[in-house]
């Protein structure tokens, strides 16, 4: 059901109607928002949430780099944090930062003052949606280092919530329905920041080497899958590669429509001509099915899905 009937907030920010949201993705494909906001500070985010028709639901949105928008668009309001949350600052071994911060900026600016976040370097995307995913590279994940986040919450309520409140996972967390993210504090631990410096210069060549970083993308496109014990138990010691199973399928470059699953590293999924969202989606589920017929291993999203299929 469209949202566009309701009677909307008059915030400071800049509220748009039916906002195409293709070209806020990094694969630059799906319909419009019916409302898109970007609040101008965390009072008017707050005071936005706390007005919306509680019906109405809400999509926080970071920069699209981990995110399918299906083409049929959504049916709610995105939220889009911008200037006013992109603060980074340093406290002693803290780093306090904005939720719409770059993971890469934050890395190098923690380098900086010698304190070691350098796992976010070559993490895609925004501080918001690295906690909301617990976000991890080179065995460390957005777990290890945080402290506190603060919340919107969708009733509109400013609050703290504690790392150990998230429920942190494998690539999942638990926020409160709706909440939006502001902030984050992670606590790091020392290192010199010409050591730091360089070893983000290799992650970013190692990077660079295996991945297809000049096509468009969204990151990994489905999550590691956990091994098995000797007893048949999910044995999270023993992961395996998704791009292995993938590959071992015979999927490697594998094409639908526009889309492809990358020949240089098989867990990405390309926008290689003018894909649509349907394109990228089937092709994801293709492979899901053909893994599954050669290894038994069901594979799970890493991108999200989000919206209604063109015509619905």
């Amino acid at each position: 059901m469209s949202t566009q009937s309701y009677t909307m907030p008059s915030p400071r920010g800049t509220l748009t109607p039916n906002r195409p949201l293709a070209d806020l993705t990094w694969l630059r494909v799906g319909g419009p928002a019916d409302w898109f906001f970007q609040p101008a500070d965390a009072q008017d985010l707050a005071d936005f949430l706390r007005e919306l028709p509680p019906e109405v639901p809400v999509f926080p949105m970071g920069v699209g780099s981990n995110l399918i928008v299906r083409d049929g668009g959504l049916r709610a309001v995105v939220i889009r944090l911008g200037r006013g949350f992109n603060s980074i600052e340093i406290q002693g071994d803290k780093v306090v930062v904005g939720a719409a911060a770059l993971d890469a900026h934050v890395a190098r600016k923690a380098a900086e003052a010698g304190l070691d976040l350098t796992f976010l370097r070559t993490i895609p995307g925004s501080i918001g949606g690295a906690v909301r995913m617990n976000a991890g590279c080179y065995g460390h994940y957005v777990a290890d280092f945080l402290e506190e986040i603060q919340i919107v919450t969708r009733e509109g309520a400013l609050q703290t919530l504690p790392a150990s409140a998230l429920n942190f996972r494998y690539r999942q967390s638990d926020l409160p329905e709706g909440a939006v993210v502001i902030s984050a504090t992670f606590r790091a631990p020392a290192g010199d920041p010409a050591a730091l410096a360089a070893r983000m210069e290799d992650q970013l060549a190692k990077r660079d080497a295996s991945q297809p970083t000049k096509d468009r993308s969204a990151g990994s496109t489905f999550r590691n899958p956990l091994g098995r014990s000797s007893t048949g138990q999910a044995d999270d010691t023993h992961e395996l590669k998704a791009w292995k199973v993938i590959d071992d399928a015979g999927l490697r470059g594998a094409k639908l429509g526009g889309a492809q699953m990358s020949p240089k590293h098989s867990n990405f999924l390309i926008n290689a001509e003018n894909a649509t969202a349907q394109d990228l989606e089937s092709l994801g589920e293709e492979v899901r099915k053909k893994v599954y017929e050669n290894s038994g291993i069901t594979l799970e999203w890493e991108i999200m899905r989000v919206g209604e299929h063109a015509g619905k």
